[in-house]
């Protein structure tokens, strides 16, 4: 996989991770790098656009609370976290696992106890979502009666 590519789907992962979960993976891992925080764990407003069927007129669909960090290990590697929370360990905690991840020491061992098992929860919680929208999906169709010749 591109490694671009990869690591977009990691940080989405971590983006979309429940706090609780993420620390239930990252804790047995035993892992404590050493590393700064380049910017601090802070959290602010942004704005959500949006297009009416994702080709539209863009229009301002509202504000929501983001939090970000960036931390910086031993190694000069940087990592990077946007949340859309207010929770700043859990958007430090996100910055130090993407920092890891670009280290080929730690990549594997955190693919497979931590972003491989967020990924399939979030994909099942998806899943469980879609079927519950289309449980209540409504079908209009016209039924023509008789011949109009």
């Amino acid at each position: 996989m591109d490694p671009i590519k990869a690591r977009q789907r990691w940080l989405s992962v971590l983006a979309h991770s429940q706090p609780d979960q993420l620390l239930a993976h990252w804790q047995p891992l035993q892992l404590h790098p050493r590393y700064e925080q380049l910017r601090a764990p802070e959290t602010g407003l942004t704005r959500l656009q949006a297009r009416m069927g994702g080709t539209g007129r863009r229009f301002i669909l509202g504000d929501t609370v983001v939090t970000r960090a960036v931390v910086r290990l031993e190694d000069g590697v940087c990592g990077y976290s946007y949340v859309l929370t207010r929770n700043k360990a859990h958007a430090e905690l996100c910055a130090l696992i993407d920092g890891l991840l670009q280290q080929s020491s730690h990549a594997e061992l955190i693919q497979q106890t931590i972003i491989a098992p967020l990924a399939a929860a979030r994909q099942e919680q998806q899943t469980l979502r879609s079927r519950e929208i289309a449980s209540s999906r409504v079908d209009f169709f016209t039924l023509v009666r008789g011949n109009n010749s």
